[in-house]
């Protein structure tokens, strides 16, 4: 059996590849171009799978099987049948009984139950001789042994090629593959429909959108979408572009190609940013600047003849023969770590598990290498405080290395920025606000923060000494001390209980810390947990010694005295 044109063959070889990254190449083998034996082959990283499996009926015999003579069937991972049609599944039983394919074949329940009863019928009104006949019934019978069962939004995973799959519509049991080769997603939909009726859900759309979508050309209830679907495809496309910041304006382009005029002009401005999106659906001319982008250039030369970069995205929608394969380069390996970490270098990122499988990733790439995604949570408390503002910027400092004041313009009133993670913000005479972004460090620090105005705010009304206050014991002083201590350590740790000869026992994941805190020597086996807790009390003793020596210093002033603070922190006596 011959193909047409100068195909190259598909069967596995050494090539080495000559662009950065690797090479994932997608080759119909039926299908294309055409109605009928769809049969699509793709290969990426070494891995090889094969999407349907069916024949043509306007041909009988050979003619009517896809051009398996193109590959070696050895070679192929997993084959994923989508619906039972026989242009879709017709050629399975020869395929497996009759080449050297060895590998797994699935498909969902329903498909499975209806495949064998329509081949049966296939095969009994074929008029071909039984030299022609493809397979006989008995072929169709071991078939079903080779046939694994998948369900809906069950993920499998063979040989390092992981695969789900959702509902199409169409037809009882068809089915939407999307599958999963080193982080770079490939969905193939088969026939598919998005009109629901009495008896099937319509096609799913996933949750995320996949890096490449082989998608069926003809309409799976030979229905053409209605013309406010199409317009709504069209807008989904504007509207993602807009929400990442790129143009609203939306530019017709002629048929020109961009190659001049107001078009040609707008996409020299927009080109370099990312966030901008151009959609090219149709043919393209050769030496045209349509051409030129559909090939994903770096760069590409303006009308003055000055190079930019190109970093909008660009949406291709191509349509290949039978056998005309399709390159494409996945450079996955610059979504991970730049570099192999060294041993006892820090690692940051995200643990996701799936079944039993690890990833590392940061936060933005989350959506990309799974269903999940991240969101930002914005928290505001608001704290009754009646002291002078410009009280806490400086016991602030004793516990936080860095807080900076905010410009009234920029904060709307007098605010301070702890460590780039929090603001604490003046709102009237009676109340402070805090505002942070959720994180367990953020979180933490304006626990603490919200301990220490608290503590201030307790503080205040000894400011107005009575004769009473005077006579307060050195043990009352300490223990209201040490009470302030044990509340921000436990802020800050969570876990703090009272140990062996006055000692604090400190627990954080599993690691146990003991503070002396007469002689503030800390021990623990855990060095990092060690260093923390020492530099953390030390800062609270630093915030809570203005506290003593409050005490101390008014007990030195005469009975009836006031003292009062102004803005800046400073002390006047009346």
């Amino acid at each position: 059996m011959a193909s047409t044109g100068p195909p190259q063959s598909l069967k596995r070889s050494d090539t080495s590849l000559t662009r950065e990254g690797d090479q994932l190449i997608i080759t119909p083998l039926g299908a294309g171009n055409e109605v009928g034996r769809s049969c699509v082959y793709m290969s990426y990283k070494g891995k090889t799978i094969l999407f349907d499996c069916g024949i043509h009926p306007a041909y009988s015999g050979m003619a009517a099987l896809p051009y398996f003579d193109e590959i070696d069937p050895s070679t192929i991972d997993v084959l994923l049948v989508t619906h039972f049609h026989l242009d879709h599944a017709a050629s399975l039983p020869y395929f497996l009984e009759k080449t050297t394919f060895k590998g797994p074949v699935f498909m969902t329940l329903a498909t499975k139950a209806i495949y064998t009863l329509l081949l049966s019928d296939y095969v009994k009104v074929s008029k071909v001789s039984v030299e022609d006949m493809l397979y006989d019934e008995q072929d169709i019978l071991r078939s079903m042994d080779k046939i694994e069962v998948i369900d809906f939004h069950q993920t499998l995973e063979v040989n390092g090629i992981r695969f789900w799959c959702y509902t199409a519509g169409h037809v009882l049991g068809a089915a939407m593959f999307m599958v999963d080769i080193a982080g770079v997603r490939v969905i193939y939909t088969g026939d598919y429909s998005r009109e629901e009726d009495r008896h099937l859900r319509p096609a799913e759309i996933p949750q995320f959108s996949p890096d490449i979508c082989i998608i069926e050309s003809t309409y799976g209830v030979q229905l053409h979408q209605p013309r406010n679907m199409r317009e709504k495809c069209f807008i989904d496309v504007i509207h993602s572009t807009i929400s990442q910041g790129g143009r609203p304006s939306v530019v017709m382009a002629s048929p020109s190609g961009l190659q001049s005029g107001l078009s040609r002009q707008l996409f020299e401005i927009w080109c370099s940013d990312k966030k901008n999106a151009c959609v090219i659906p149709g043919n393209v001319v050769e030496g045209t600047l349509t051409k030129t982008i559909i090939n994903e250039p770096k760069e590409v030369t303006l009308m003055n003849g000055i190079t930019a970069s190109l970093n909008m995205h660009n949406t291709k929608i191509i349509s290949p023969k039978n056998c005309q394969s399709v390159e494409m380069y996945f450079n996955s390996e610059k979504r991970l770590a730049e570099k192999t970490p060294e041993v006892g270098e820090t690692v940051s990122g995200l643990l996701v598990k799936k079944t039993f499988t690890y990833q590392i990733m940061v936060p933005d790439d989350l959506h990309v290498f799974s269903q999940l995604s991240t969101e930002n949570i914005s928290q505001r408390i608001t704290i009754a405080y009646s002291g002078a503002f410009g009280v806490l910027k400086p016991r602030l400092k004793q516990m936080f290395e860095s807080v900076e004041s905010l410009p009234d313009e920029e904060s709307e009133g007098p605010a301070f920025r702890v460590h780039e993670q929090l603001i604490v913000k003046y709102e009237s005479e009676k109340h402070i606000s805090l505002h942070w972004r959720s994180d367990p460090i953020s979180d933490m620090m304006s626990d603490s923060v919200v301990a220490l105005v608290l503590n201030i705010s307790r503080e205040i009304p000894k400011v107005v000494v009575e004769s009473e206050e005077a006579t307060k014991t050195e043990e009352e002083k300490n223990k209201k001390a040490e009470k302030v201590i044990h509340a921000l350590l436990i802020s800050l740790f969570g876990d703090v209980k009272f140990g062996e000869n006055g000692k604090l026992v400190i627990s954080v994941d599993g690691n146990v810390a003991h503070l002396d805190k007469l002689s503030e020597n800390v021990e623990s086996e855990n060095e990092g947990l060690k260093e923390r807790v020492r530099v953390a009390f030390q800062r609270i003793q630093n915030a809570v010694k203005p506290i003593q020596s409050l005490y101390l210093c008014l007990s030195s002033f005469p009975q009836g005295c006031v003292l009062l603070f102004d803005a800046n922190a400073r002390s006047r006596m009346l």
